[in-house]
């Protein structure tokens, strides 16, 4: 194990925003602080001109209008702040976005000689449809895109299985350690007291006998919530008790509203947009049963969040949550509609199964604690400064070790 490393995060994402990449490079910069290396974090701003906040670079930056709140880099060239990194000479840099950073990584690393770590979080065959509406060819930029910026790593990271089976689909010939992204389980551990999520929700204009399914994320298309809702529709023919909260903002929000007034579901359908990340425990609580459609995922935050909020789950079939939802356990993934609708039956009709589920969410949200991917992410580096001089031919099997598989 190589000690006292000098770590580059580079990431489009840090405070911009609010997502999965933005939590995953938060913790990992605190638990890699935390096991003494010096880290340091180089980001777009939120403005056009750059600055330094202590150990993070912020590139002065400017709208990207092709995806909400995405920023790109004002200029590439003749910026101090990454100058001072490559005197600095970091060790090692690892990539947590493909496009605008990256370049500063790739040029980072071919300054000072620092090999590259990626981490790969977005399933960019999902989201082509922003840009591309033939989706065959859609998947052909994203494979092909995906490929060319990969090509500067010297390893690969990915969330889950299913990732390093879509990368491998891709024919990619770099070495690929899975790691599972953790996070903070301090916030989500604790617990609102019975009469202040009352008062929550009756200000919400929840009645105090209604029963809650709730979403929470960003509102993008390629989560699918428009599924969800039709769903609703037809679950309140044969319970009109329930209430659908919706936590979160994004571009489908308008598409959101517009299908809720087609389906009449105005007086069912709360909508609270964003909300502040220290009150996020507070807004999952406040629900009954947590219930998404997407599988654009590449491991879900939201839904180990939702775990550890003592939440049961009712999702989509997808192979990310194999880890998080034992089925009939803490909740159940849905193939069909018929399946969505059996399923959260069983779910709503028996408030006692329903609290043992939460109780099991818990225990299983437990495993992705922060700390092991630290010490997972550590090792991974470590591996790639042991072997850098090495031929890093895609190996057989994944390179074994904790926290990778």
């Amino acid at each position: 194990m190589v000690n006292d490393m000098k770590i580059l995060i580079t990431t489009d994402l840090y405070t911009v925003t609010s997502n999965g990449v933005v939590t995953s490079v938060k913790n990992l910069f605190d638990e890699l602080k935390a096991r003494g290396h010096d880290v340091r974090i180089l980001t777009l701003s939120e403005n056009s001109r750059s600055h330094r906040d202590q150990s993070v670079y912020f590139i002065q930056s400017k709208p990207f209008y092709v995806y909400p709140n995405i920023r790109k880099p004002l200029s590439y060239v003749n910026l101090p702040l990454v100058t001072e990194l490559i005197e600095w000479k970091p060790d090692i840099i690892h990539s947590q976005c493909e496009f605008f950073t990256m370049q500063f990584a790739i040029r980072i690393s071919r300054k000072t000689g620092a090999p590259i770590v990626h981490t790969y979080h977005t399933m960019y065959e999902e989201y082509s449809g922003y840009l591309i509406p033939w989706k065959r060819l859609g998947k052909w930029v994203a494979r092909t895109f995906t490929m060319k910026r990969l090509d500067h790593a010297s390893l690969v990271i990915v969330p889950t299985p299913k990732i390093a089976e879509l990368l491998r689909e891709y024919e990619l010939n770099i070495p690929l350690r899975i790691i599972p992204t953790g996070i903070s389980l301090d916030q989500h551990k604790q617990r609102i007291s019975p009469e202040f999520r009352l008062a929550k929700r009756r200000e919400l204009g929840i009645r105090d006998d209604q029963t809650v399914l709730l979403n929470l994320g960003r509102l993008g298309l390629e989560k699918n919530i428009d599924e969800l809702l039709r769903y609703f529709s037809q679950m309140l023919k044969k319970r009109p008790d329930l209430v659908f909260l919706i936590v979160g903002d994004g571009p489908a929000r308008d598409r959101l509203d517009a299908l809720v007034k087609k389906l009449d579901l105005s007086e069912h359908v709360i909508f609270t947009g964003s909300v502040q990340y220290y009150e996020v425990h507070e807004y999952y609580q406040l629900g009954d049963l947590f219930v998404c459609a997407s599988t654009s995922e590449t491991q879900g935050l939201t839904f180990i969040e939702a775990a550890a909020n003592g939440l049961p789950l009712l999702c989509r079939k997808d192979p990310c949550l194999d880890p998080i939802i034992q089925q009939g356990v803490n909740g159940f993934q849905y193939e069909t509609p018929d399946e969505f609708y059996s399923f959260s039956e069983q779910i709503l009709s028996d408030a006692e199964w329903r609290a043992r589920a939460g109780k099991e969410s818990e225990k299983i949200a437990a495993v992705f604690d922060k700390h092991s991917f630290g010490e997972a992410a550590e090792a991974a580096y470590s591996f790639v400064l042991e072997n850098s001089k090495a031929d890093f031919s895609a190996p057989d099997e994944l390179p074994s070790g904790k926290g990778s598989g």
